[in-house]
């Protein structure tokens, strides 16, 4: 159609008769072209050089990797599982008021609290970090916070859990706050964690309430 809207438009009926000879001396002229001879024997020839060209410590580093990677994603796959699934339990024992997820920090963990406030900072140990925070926060509420998890997603030795407090002050006021904490998990214990909250809530909770 493009050829034939050229030659409507440019060359009239002049051109339009000439379309059989311009279109039959057109495809001769590609058919001269395009003929190349090719024998079996030499696409054969090519195949083997090519594969001369693969060496065979090639092959075996390639087939040590492929075998090789399954069972480290495997390895790491059942690390994330037991991981969460340990965090999720420690959750579930503290909204049953059964334990804490305290009760996973390693004794030399680090824990920071990001922010700014009276309490935010780094925490070089788990008798530390319940002696400066959890302690006092616990003094100031009449009622134990009750955590509701919203996820908890795994990738390595990090979890990563997202979770609203909820508790009652000593003047009698509800706390609510959102926490996301990031842990890194060693031997089913937390060595490493982050902690992030909105620390006006938490600075506004400890300003206001004196701890008993």
């Amino acid at each position: 159609m493009r050829y034939l809207s050229q030659i409507f438009t440019g060359a009239g009926l002049i051109g339009l008769l000439a379309i059989p000879v311009m279109m039959q001396a057109r495809a001769k002229a590609e058919i001269q072209s395009n003929v190349t001879a090719f024998e079996s024997s030499d696409y054969s020839t090519a195949l083997n050089q090519q594969s001369s060209l693969v060496q065979p410590s090639a092959i075996a580093d390639l087939s040590q990797a492929t075998a090789s990677n399954p069972a480290d994603a495997q390895a790491t796959q059942m690390i994330e599982q037991r991981n969460k699934a340990t965090v999720q339990q420690s959750f579930d024992q503290w909204r049953n008021g059964t334990g804490s997820a305290f009760d996973l920090l390693a004794p030399d963990v680090t824990w920071t609290i990001t922010g700014t406030g009276a309490t935010a900072g780094t925490y070089r140990s788990r008798q530390a970090l319940l002696d400066q925070v959890v302690s006092p926060t616990s003094a100031r509420l009449s009622t134990p916070i009750v955590p509701t998890v919203r996820g908890i997603w795994a990738d390595g030795d990090m979890v990563i859990v997202l979770w609203d407090g909820e508790a009652t002050a000593r003047d009698g006021r509800a706390y609510r706050n959102t926490y996301t904490w990031y842990f890194r998990m060693k031997d089913d214990q937390v060595i490493e964690a982050i902690a992030f909250l909105d620390m006006s809530k938490f600075t506004e909770l400890w300003t206001r309430v004196s701890p008993s």
